[in-house]
């Protein structure tokens, strides 16, 4: 990789990452001020979630080399796709059902998350916050597949919540590290 593209790519990380972190915020928001009161808007907030992340996944593996180059991402796009639909039918049964969706959800594209900035570690910097964040949306999916079969529960968009607020502060840290890398790297030269 010479140096042209390895800087193209860091500045497409840093626009990527900074669009993720901005999303989840905002989603978070949304969850918290409506989507407890409003079921519709909650539901709608629930399935725009994993829709977002295969769009995400899609768009940074095309940025990235292509789909082919990045079989994690590719896997990513499937998964968050299939899933969009399983939340939207899984809603037609009860909110406990959503939430299980979601745990499995979380905990796969956690999975590919982690492997994708295992496999960028080498060629990118800012990789630990992904990783971390991947970790952590594994260990999350299996919380949520546990309150989904809670019958004590009362399980809503706002349990999502912490995750995505989670997520939006990994890609921030991931976005200011990559900041900070450009900065040194333009003052030293």
């Amino acid at each position: 990789m010479n140096r042209d593209t390895s800087r193209l790519n860091l500045d497409w990380l840093k626009r990527y990452y900074i669009a993720r972190a901005l999303f989840s915020a905002l989603w978070v928001a949304l969850a918290i001020a409506v989507g407890q009161s409003h079921w519709a808007l909650g539901l709608a907030l629930i399935i725009g979630y994993p829709a977002w992340d295969s769009l995400a996944n899609y768009v940074d593996a095309k940025q990235s080399g292509g789909l082919g180059t990045n079989p994690t991402q590719t896997l990513n796009v499937v998964v968050s796709a299939i899933v969009t639909l399983a939340v939207g039918l899984a809603a037609t049964r009860n909110f406990h059902a959503v939430i299980g969706v979601i745990g499995i959800w979380a905990t796969l594209s956690g999975i590919l998350q982690l492997w994708t900035a295992a496999r960028r570690w080498r060629n990118a910097a800012a990789q630990w916050p992904m990783i971390l964040s991947g970790a952590q949306s594994a260990v999350a999916g299996v919380i949520f597949i546990a309150k989904a079969y809670d019958p004590a529960s009362s399980p809503s968009v706002a349990d999502v919540a912490p995750y995505a607020a989670f997520g939006a502060f990994y890609f921030a840290v991931a976005a200011f590290m990559l900041f900070r890398k450009s900065a040194v790297r333009i003052g030293g030269s």
